[in-house]
């Protein structure tokens, strides 16, 4: 049985993972030209970080509960955060084209 503290946990690294997503999508998306180069690298390197993440918040620091497989941890803590992070990034936040940005010295 699934505690209080296990759903919290996982309920964390969710977070954890979505902000993280969030934040390379936009990056990735602000330093890159082209959109097929951004989506590329959100497909290819933060699902590597994410894993890094999950790796460390759940092995090292014991965070979250036993989801039972490797696909039940993939679909929550990696693939969950990821449609949700980039998802944020590319429909709520507005494209880096239209952010004005000051001058600087």
């Amino acid at each position: 049985m699934v505690s209080v503290a296990g759903v919290v946990g996982i309920l964390f690294i969710v977070a954890v993972n979505t902000t993280m997503a969030a934040l390379a999508t936009r990056f990735l998306r602000v330093r890159l030209a082209t959109r097929w180069g951004a989506a590329l690298y959100v497909a290819l390197i933060v699902p590597v970080i994410e894993l890094l993440l999950t790796l460390v918040l759940s092995g090292v620091l014991n965070l979250g509960s036993n989801l039972g497989s490797p696909v039940a941890v993939l679909a929550v803590a990696i693939f969950l955060p990821l449609a949700l992070g980039a998802a944020f990034d590319f429909f709520w936040m507005p494209a880096p084209e239209e952010v004005e940005v000051p001058d600087t010295l």
